[in-house]
């Protein structure tokens, strides 16, 4: 179960690392959301026992998600910077044919709610609102320079903010730091220290790091009710948050200059049919999210017949 549940939170890691689908959206097509949230919920406030099976099963997630995760540092920075249109495209792909994968999914629980439709709207707006007003919070680009109590406690909202996006199957938290300005600084500011280039940084890693750490603590009994309690509600909600970041994702490029020093264009839909070299990264979502369905199938096998030896 080491190397599963390892491979999983490395899916995971890969996931939460770039804009687009969260971990949580992974941890859904793998099979174990439900268990992850579980877990989550059990370390907060379970008893002894509850705690120390929650520990275990999160351990060994961790394993695999720091790997995929300072994996993901030390190369995405430079890649996401040079080929932004072509990552843009790739996690457009993603997000988009993800979205009739978790509606599936979750059929039984959406069908015959259709009263649940304004909490799909007002996910839609919540994404697009944190978009649209980036550019007035920071999203330009956040500056890690010197100390600023400002830009840190801005930091400590947007690490609280993204990790509640991250838990859930949906919009990613890395989709939330990039309409807030800070994921493109928080992944070089992490690439230089993996690097030992800079650790001017730390300081605002470290409120990123406490608002991730009270977002968890803010959210997580919440989104495990909400799942339990309000099933219906709740994925109306989480498939408006996962259409809304198709807009965040789009408007990425903006965020960066261009040579000149100008605005990049933001990603549309034209210039991925009229660019061949958009199109395949595109399509390449969609094959990412079928190898994923194919490895939760193996999975869920395998660990049916483990427990079937165990009993």
């Amino acid at each position: 179960m080491l190397i599963l549940n390892a491979f999983r939170g490395f899916c995971m890691a890969l996931a939460d690392s770039v804009p687009g689908v969260s971990g949580g959206t992974i941890a859904f097509l793998l099979g174990f959301y439900d268990k992850f949230i579980g877990s989550l919920n059990k370390l907060i406030s379970g008893t002894k026992d509850e705690r120390r099976d929650s520990i275990k099963f999160l351990i060994k997630l961790f394993i695999g998600w720091i790997i995929g995760f300072l994996g993901a540092m030390l190369v995405l920075s430079e890649i996401f910077e040079s080929h932004i249109y072509i990552v843009s495209a790739l996690f457009f792909g993603l997000t988009l044919f993800a979205i009739p994968l978790v509606i599936y999914e979750e059929r039984n629980a959406m069908k015959g709610h259709v009263v649940c439709i304004p909490f799909m709207i007002a996910g839609i707006a919540l994404v697009i609102g944190i978009s649209m007003i980036s550019k007035t919070l920071g999203g330009g680009g956040i500056v890690f320079e010197g100390f600023n109590i400002g830009i840190m406690l801005f930091t400590f909202i947007a690490g609280m903010v993204a990790i509640s996006a991250m838990v859930l199957p949906g919009i990613s938290g890395s989709t939330i730091l990039l309409a807030f300005g800070v994921y493109l600084p928080t992944t070089n500011a992490i690439s230089e220290i993996l690097k030992f280039e800079s650790f001017k940084a730390v300081p605002y890693l470290c409120a990123l790091a406490l608002g991730i750490i009270a977002g968890i603590i803010l959210v997580i009994k919440f989104v495990d009710k909400a799942l339990k309690s309000y099933r219906p509600q709740s994925m109306y909600t989480i498939i408006g948050l996962m259409i809304g970041s198709l807009y965040a994702i789009c408007q990425g490029p903006s965020t960066l200059e261009s040579t000149d020093g100008s605005a990049l264009e933001p990603l549309s839909l034209t210039m991925v049919m009229n660019e061949p070299f958009l199109i395949m990264p595109f399509v390449a979502g969609g094959a990412v999210l079928a190898i994923l369905e194919f490895l939760r199938y193996i999975m869920e096998k395998k660990e049916k017949q483990q427990l079937a030896v165990e009993a």
